[in-house]
C-alpha cells in the first residue's frame, strides 16, 4: 500500500472523528490496523477508514453499503459512517451515488465505527452462538420484491437478484483456487484439492447460477471471528462487519466455515454443537429445527475446506516455506474428500 493511500485514509478517519478537527489537534497518529491484498484498514480514535480492493464493483459495494445502513438491520450489521472529506484527496464519489462511498486514489473508501474485534489470545470467550445468532437473524430478514430504484444498477447484470448483489462466497472461492494454481504449479498438494474442488457442483465453483432454492436469503458471505466486534467497543453488542461480499444466495455458506474446521478436527465438537444450537433456536432458516445437519452444510462445507487449502497453498508460496501443521489438515481434508466415492461426493450436490 502506498503512503499517500494510509495518509489519506487517516486524514478521513481523523475528519470523521473531530467534526470539524480542532486547532492544534493533538491526537496521536493514525494506525494501520490491516494492508492486506484485499484492502487496507487504518484507524484515528474512534473512527476506521478502508480502502477496498482494486477493482473493486463501487456500484455493487454501494449497495451492500446501503443495506448495512438500513435501521432494520442495526442490530445485526455495523452500520457505516458517511464519508465528508473536506480536506482528503477524494477524486469522485462512486458510481450509483452513497453517502457512504468515496474514491481515494482509485481505490473505494469507507468509514466505520470502531469496534471492539474478537480476542484472539482468549478462544475459550470466543462468541460463536453471538455468531450464530446474529446469522439466524440476517438469513431470516424478509428480502424486498425489488429494491429501491436508487439500489439498482442502470442494466441488472448476471450477479444481481431483485436489485442486490449476488452473496461472493463462490466466487472468492474460485479465486482461492486460481491463486493456488498460479502460486504453485506442479506442487503434489494441488492434485487432492483440485480433485476436491472438481467434485463439487458448478454452482460452488462459481461456474453456473445456484439452483433457486440455494439462491433465497440474505448472507454475509465470508463468516469468521474476525468479522464481529463489539460496539459500542469495548463491551456493546457484537456486530457483523465487512459487507463486501454480502448478498442474495445460500445461507449454508455462512455456516461452512466452521462446518470445514469442525470435520477437519480444528474446531472442538462441543463449539460446533453449540454453535448449531444456538443458530436453530435462533431460527436460522438455513438448517432443520433437528436431526443431522451435515447433509445441509455438505457442499459449502467442501467448497470452504478447498478454499481454505488453496489459500493455505498459496500464502506458504508466497512467504518461501511448507504449510503448517493447520495448513496441513486443511490440504488433508481435501485429499479425504477426494478419495469419497463419487455417489457419496454427489449426493448432496444440488
Amino acid at each position: 500500500m502506498t503512503t499517500a493511500v494510509v495518509h489519506a485514509l487517516g486524514a478521513l478517519a481523523h475528519g470523521a472523528a473531530h467534526a470539524p478537527a480542532p486547532a492544534g489537534c493533538g491526537c496521536p497518529p493514525p494506525v494501520v490496523l490491516a494492508d492486506r491484498a484485499d484492502g487496507t484498514v487504518v484507524r484515528s480514535g474512534p473512527v476506521v477508514a478502508k480502502a477496498h480492493a482494486p477493482g473493486t464493483d463501487t456500484a455493487a459495494l454501494a449497495v451492500r453499503l446501503r443495506l448495512a445502513a438500513r435501521p432494520g438491520l442495526a442490530d445485526i450489521l455495523l452500520a457505516p459512517l458517511p464519508v465528508e472529506p473536506p480536506t482528503a484527496p477524494v477524486e469522485a464519489t462512486a458510481p450509483h451515488v452513497t453517502p457512504y462511498l468515496a474514491v481515494v486514489h482509485g481505490r473505494p473508501v469507507t468509514l466505520w465505527p470502531h469496534g471492539e474485534p474478537v480476542d484472539p489470545g482468549d478462544p475459550d470467550a470466543a462468541p460463536w452462538e453471538e455468531a450464530a445468532v446474529l446469522l439466524a437473524r440476517l438469513h431470516s430478514t424478509e428480502l424486498p420484491a425489488s429494491a429501491p430504484a436508487y439500489e439498482r444498477p442502470p442494466a441488472s447484470p448476471a450477479g444481481w437478484s431483485r436489485g442486490l448483489p449476488v452473496m461472493r462466497g463462490p466466487a472468492k472461492a474460485a479465486l482461492a483456487v486460481d491463486r493456488m494454481r498460479a502460486a504453485r504449479p506442479g506442487h503434489p498438494s494441488l492434485a487432492p484439492v483440485l480433485a476436491a474442488w472438481q467434485r463439487l457442483p458448478a454452482w460452488a465453483r462459481d461456474e453456473a447460477p445456484a439452483p433457486a432454492h440455494r439462491s433465497r436469503f440474505l448472507c454475509h458471505g465470508d463468516l469468521h471471528l474476525g468479522q464481529l466486534v463489539r460496539y459500542p467497543a469495548p463491551r456493546g453488542r457484537w456486530l457483523l462487519i465487512d459487507v463486501d461480499d454480502a448478498g442474495i444466495g445460500d445461507a449454508t455458506w455462512d455456516l461452512a466455515r466452521p462446518a470445514a474446521w469442525y470435520a477437519a478436527g480444528l474446531l472442538p465438537p462441543d463449539v460446533w454443537f453449540r454453535f448449531v444450537g444456538a443458530y436453530r433456536a435462533a431460527g436460522g432458516p438455513a438448517l432443520s429445527a433437528e436431526g443431522d445437519p451435515w447433509p445441509e452444510l455438505d457442499v459449502a462445507a467442501r467448497a470452504l475446506t478447498v478454499q481454505t487449502a488453496a489459500l493455505a497453498l498459496a500464502k506458504s508460496a508466497a512467504e518461501s516455506r511448507d504449510p503448517d501443521d493447520v495448513e496441513q489438515m486443511m490440504i488433508e481434508s481435501c485429499a479425504r474428500i477426494a478419495a469419497l466415492p463419487s455417489e457419496l461426493a454427489a449426493e448432496h450436490a444440488s
